[in-house]
């Protein structure tokens, strides 16, 4: 097991068991880890502690963030888009594919992926030159089957992998490597032009931060579309990047996730951990062997 598979367990398990409020030992030997090594691997690949990890976890979520958030979807879209956290400071553009390139059905288009360790789980990531066309956890799907996805819609399109074409789409993501020369991330994805609407809103939901169905379908003056709005969230193509994940239902609860609803919270947790202020309080324990 690699240290990122590790960490995607052990942050599964603390969703999993957060009522149970488990302790550094009882996680450290669900990795098979010491607590000393585990806390300090943890710390490493998720940039917090175990115990702070859980505390996030825990606090009373729902309809309180969405009464936090309740005016998230008028600020401007300078704002939406870069903000202090790592993905916003690559500025995530979206570019629709042209109705041209639809009907071409990928012709002369080279499509390179790759599939990648994270600290969420191994992610199945594919690009063309203009960008990002697919992210993907694969907690229910191979490789193989999200290749026939990807061949489904892009039949005459030239597809290999390469994960080194794809690397730069992980550091940005999880390195918070601003000065990439690849410069800023690009998504270039298909959808009807509702479809693109509800992506774009979703691109103005600042990090850590939720909205509900309902509230998208507003910014979108279609108050009456939630139902619709869900469908469009749940096609979303790429994972992260187009933040899916912090839609929830208006009565707090998480709603639906491709990737089920433990992943959903799992990458809430995680990504309201990046901007959130260090926390000395939490020291890895000492060496069962002395300092």
């Amino acid at each position: 097991m690699s240290d990122y598979d590790r960490i995607a367990s052990a942050m599964t398990y603390l969703v999993n068991r957060a009522s149970d409020q488990p302790n550094l030992e009882e996680i450290a030997a669900h990795v098979h880890l010491s607590p000393y090594h585990f806390q300090r691997l943890f710390c490493r690949w998720a940039g917090t502690t175990p115990k702070r990890f859980l505390q996030v976890l825990t606090l009373e979520r729902g309809k309180g963030l969405l009464d936090k958030s309740c005016s998230l979807l008028d600020v401007s879209h300078e704002l939406g888009l870069s903000g202090s956290s790592r993905l916003h400071d690559h500025f995530v553009q979206l570019e629709a594919v042209t109705p041209g390139e639809y009907k071409n059905r990928g012709k002369q288009l080279k499509i390179e992926y790759g599939v990648h360790s994270t600290p969420l789980g191994a992610l199945f990531v594919a690009v063309t030159p203009r960008g990002v066309c697919r992210a993907g956890f694969m907690d229910f799907n191979s490789k193989d089957e999200l290749l026939d996805d990807l061949r489904i819609a892009w039949p005459f399109s030239s597809i290999t992998e390469s994960t080194s074409s794809t690397r730069h789409v992980i550091d940005a993501i999880f390195s918070g490597n601003a000065g990439s020369k690849e410069g800023p991330l690009s998504l270039h994805v298909a959808g009807t032009n509702f479809q693109i609407a509800v992506w774009r809103a979703l691109l103005k939901i600042p990090p850590g931060t939720v909205a509900s169905y309902g509230q998208i379908a507003e910014s979108l003056g279609a108050s009456n579309a939630a139902r619709a709005v869900g469908n469009a969230i749940g096609s979303n193509p790429v994972a992260l990047l187009i933040p899916c994940h912090r839609v929830i239902q208006k009565s707090g609860a998480l709603g639906g996730y491709r990737w089920g609803p433990t992943k959903k919270l799992m990458v809430q947790t995680w990504e309201r951990m990046q901007d959130a202020p260090p926390n000395n309080s939490f020291e890895p324990p000492p060496r069962p062997d002395g300092p």
